[in-house]
């Protein structure tokens, strides 16, 4: 098996937080045998693992007490993360070190205040991380050393695994253009200009927590802008404040604080707040897919096509925890807000805890983002290829598209394995008729003709037949990963250019 899709296929059955917390945890692990057994890292390990007991015991002890206060759904995930990676930025100390001790406390502390108190429509302003170690260095005098991105033995591991969580989560435009900025600047602002050394303003920088600042604390969703040129931009903000000899006056940028510029940013640019959704109704729509129909206890705003984390809390989550992403399967001219669902089995225990909601539950939803939408061009010819439960974005534009009664030259492919998995035919139906927009059903499982259907897969010789002007059309892909990544090969050995190919951003179905 190809190694790159061995990765894919671990990286999609795996969530970005559950990933997340498995790479803070080896972190520690890696730093804690190479202070153990070869003194390579700068401090006694024994420090270590006393200063990641303390602050993991506060920050779950503190977190606890706010969510009370605040009346919230904690997510104990969270709490983890935030609580590793201070350990990882926050020198460790001895038990005997009571000032160290005191320090640890003030910042596990002020992370977890940090997510309740500085929280707009539920939804925390701040890295948790970031702003405790600046809240520390402003007023007790004590910043962070970030010390796991100076280790050169650590180096290695911060980058291969941050890689992966970048890869899984598909920032790197997030995260080149923080890289870029970030080395530009540095070379700008070196005592010659643009020296012929090119290479010797950069060292100190790529030996400071550069990587580990990019890979796990910009990339954070909840203080992510939701679309690419605003994640591109996001990234050019820290990364220019993150620059070595950033300074007003006589105040000197630190990395936590030029996190923090870059995360009022994105709220300023972001959609506004946590929503709280209340169950409604479950409709079957096809075999083992279902609809979650929910009231929003405010207006919601988003493009037909976008996603959210949705956040459920259970006990014993499995290795995909408590949150999800999922594309928003109504249209933002629907009154109610669908949310699409392929059970398989087994599941998971988020969609085990979903189906076993009972109307009047709620759930959690937030993080409104997603370059995968309708193009401003009402001109523009479009085909929209699905798999199975990857209808449910063109679901939402579609239904999006007959509420405002725009007919745009759009043909769709519905590929699935049998009539019993095809998904919001009647939408479909009415779609062709109010809109002229055709529907084409490969059903790769059939035994027997189905009427309108075509009961063979979905290739390149049925694009052609259907499609006749299909160079002159971009191309919409939704569905599981293995799916999407064959009809680009399919697309591109057919003459479609790659820059009229867009994929939808799924990161698991399990």
């Amino acid at each position: 098996m190809n190694p790159m899709t061995s990765i894919d296929t671990f990286l999609n059955r795996i969530t970005m937080y559950r990933l997340v917390l498995y790479y803070l945890v080896g972190l520690l692990v890696v730093a804690f045998v190479l202070g153990f057994f070869a003194n390579l890292v700068p401090f006694d390990a024994t420090q270590l693992a006393f200063s990641a007991l303390v602050i993991l015991a506060v920050c779950w002890g503190t977190n606890l007490v706010f969510a009370r206060v605040f009346e919230a759904a904690t997510n104990v995930e969270s709490v983890y993360i935030t609580a590793l990676i201070l350990a990882l930025i926050i020198t460790p100390v001895s038990a005997t070190d009571h000032a160290g001790v005191g320090f640890l406390v003030f910042a596990s502390v002020w992370a977890m205040a940090a997510k309740y108190i500085f929280a707009i429509g539920k939804k925390h302003l701040f890295n948790p991380a970031a702003f405790a170690v600046a809240l520390t260095a402003l007023v007790i005098n004590q910043p962070a050393t970030w010390w796991v991105g100076g280790n050169t033995y650590l180096m290695p591991f911060v980058i291969v695994g941050g890689l992966l969580l970048v890869r899984k989560i598909r920032r790197f435009d997030l995260v080149g253009s923080f890289f870029a900025v970030t080395l530009v600047t540095t070379e700008l602002m070196s005592s010659s200009g643009f020296p012929t050394d090119i290479v010797t303003p950069l060292v100190p920088v790529l030996h400071t927590s550069i990587f580990f600042l990019a890979f796990v604390m910009l990339t954070e969703p909840l203080t992510t802008p939701p679309t690419m040129l605003l994640r591109v931009a996001y990234g050019a903000i820290v990364g220019f404040l993150f620059a070595p000899n950033i300074h007003i006056g006589t105040f000197y940028m630190t990395p936590e604080l030029a996190l923090l510029v870059g995360n009022v940013f994105s709220w300023a640019v972001s959609p506004k707040g946590r929503y709280i959704l209340t169950l409604a109704a479950i409709e079957q729509q096809a075999n083992d897919v279902y609809d979650f129909v929910f009231n929003a206890d405010r207006r919601m705003t988003f493009r037909p096509g976008q996603y959210m984390e949705w956040t459920l809390g259970h006990q014993y989550p499995d290795n995909r925890g408590n949150r999800r992403y999922f594309t928003i399967a109504s249209a933002p001219t629907e009154r109610q807000v669908r949310l699409g669902v392929k059970f398989y089995s087994p599941s998971s225990t988020f969609k085990r805890a979903l189906a076993s909601m009972k109307v009047g539950s709620t759930i959690a939803a937030s993080h409104i983002a997603g370059g995968f939408v309708l193009p401003k061009d009402p001109k523009k010819k479009l085909v929209f290829i699905a798999g199975g439960i990857g209808m449910t974005p063109f679901r939402s534009m579609i239904q999006y598209l007959l509420d405002t009664k725009d007919a745009r030259p759009v043909v769709v492919l519905y590929a699935n394995k049998t009539a019993a998995d095809v998904a919001y035919k009647p939408i479909l139906d009415r779609a062709q008729t109010e809109l002229g927009i055709k529907t084409v059903y490969a059903l790769s499982g059939e035994t027997k003709p189905i009427p309108g259907m075509f009961n063979h897969s979905l290739d390149a010789a049925l694009i052609q037949q259907e499609i006749p002007d299909y160079l002159e059309r971009t191309y919409y892909i939704s569905g599981p990963h293995a799916m999407v990544e064959a009809f680009k090969q399919t697309l591109t050995g057919m003459g479609v250019s790659r820059l009229k190919i867009k994929s939808d951003f799924f990161p698991g179905f399990v």
